[in-house]
């Protein structure tokens, strides 16, 4: 396809066929798929982010409900179930429903069986830190433990080290405790993250995608700081914003399986390098995305977060001067 043809496209599977198919099914009220694909999934990491994406569709149906009726012994229909009701009781909670408190209690009351009865699946220990986030002000104990080394915050780092034991450095296990700092009212702060993903990145191995989550908490100040209405934009460009970037680089992409990376990871990873302005190191992501993006970071670069169409044009943008600046110098200034 010639370049100005391109358009990117928006899908949660990305290069993973099989969820492809499972969620075309999922869509339709079948699960037959989705079993098969969780009986056939190789590694407690891709288990893991199989079942939340799978969940994210399911959590507007009755489909897990109906699996679990066919088959009342399936541990894996109980973990899917655990995760919808995290997933719906999440929501809740961010859209200030009623009904938030009672879906709390249903869901960790399901953590709690999931992990009983599936002992050595990390999935919901990482369901129970989702669930951290609703508790703002750490009322339970599990959310208040101490920390694990200095300048880092009381929070559920019992459930946290259950997940990790599981599966030793669990993305989606880190994105959650990162997301549980943001949600504390008793401090929760940017320098609580920054402290947070500097700790995580120190002792995590190579090739490990937790190498991206400072550039998470880059966007976040962004976001706060309202980058977008400044006239001269040089957060990227700094110091430790390029500095992150090219350890997420080497650290994780170098290394990383295309097929199987988070789309949330490369574009973030992405994104950072454009801005400051690495463009032919940026080009070689874009290039392993293929055809695919995620609307976030993008979108907090435009003047309405909410506006896909708006994202989009921004990641073309910035995927065609990459990819330009990675064939050779260009006449005139950059930028």
């Amino acid at each position: 396809m010639a370049e100005e043809e391109f358009r990117p496209v928006y899908h949660p599977a990305g290069y993973d066929d099989g969820l492809r198919i499972a969620l075309q099914d999922l869509r339709t009220g079948r699960w037959i798929s989705m079993r098969n694909l969780l009986a056939e999934t190789p590694t407690w990491t891709l288990w893991t982010q199989r079942t939340q994406v799978l969940a994210a569709v399911a959590a507007g149906s009755n489909v897990v409900d109906a699996w679990r009726a066919e088959e009342p012994d399936s541990v894996a229909a109980l973990v899917m179930h655990t995760r919808v009701v995290v997933e719906r009781a999440v929501r809740a909670h961010r859209e200030g429903h009623q009904r938030t408190q009672e879906l709390w209690q249903e869901a960790w009351e399901c953590c709690r069986m999931a992990a009983h009865n599936s002992a050595a699946d990390p999935v919901p220990w990482v369901c129970l830190l989702a669930l951290a986030q609703l508790d703002t002000d750490q009322r339970m104990a599990e959310h208040r433990m101490e920390p694990p080394g200095p300048l880092l915050f009381p929070g559920p780092w019992g459930l946290l080290a259950e997940a990790d034991r599981r599966d030793p450095y669990n993305r989606e296990a880190y994105h959650r405790m990162l997301q549980f700092v943001y949600m504390r009212r008793a401090g929760g702060s940017l320098a609580e993250a920054v402290n947070f993903v500097q700790w995580v990145v120190s002792g995590a191995p190579e090739a490990s995608p937790l190498h991206v989550l400072p550039l998470y908490v880059h966007v976040e100040r962004y976001r706060e700081e309202r980058g977008f209405e400044k006239a001269l934009d040089l957060h990227w460009a700094t110091q430790d914003a390029a500095r992150d970037a090219n350890r997420a680089l080497r650290g994780w992409f170098d290394h990383a399986d295309r097929t199987t990376s988070s789309l949330l990871d490369l574009n973030h990873l992405a994104h950072a390098l454009w801005g400051a302005l690495q463009f032919p190191d940026a080009a070689r992501v874009f290039e392993a995305l293929g055809p695919y993006f995620t609307p976030l970071p993008w979108a907090y670069r435009t003047p309405d977060p909410s506006d896909r169409a708006l994202a989009e044009d921004t990641f073309l943008r910035a995927r065609t001067r990459c990819l330009a600046g990675a064939r050779g110098p260009r006449p005139g200034p950059s930028g």
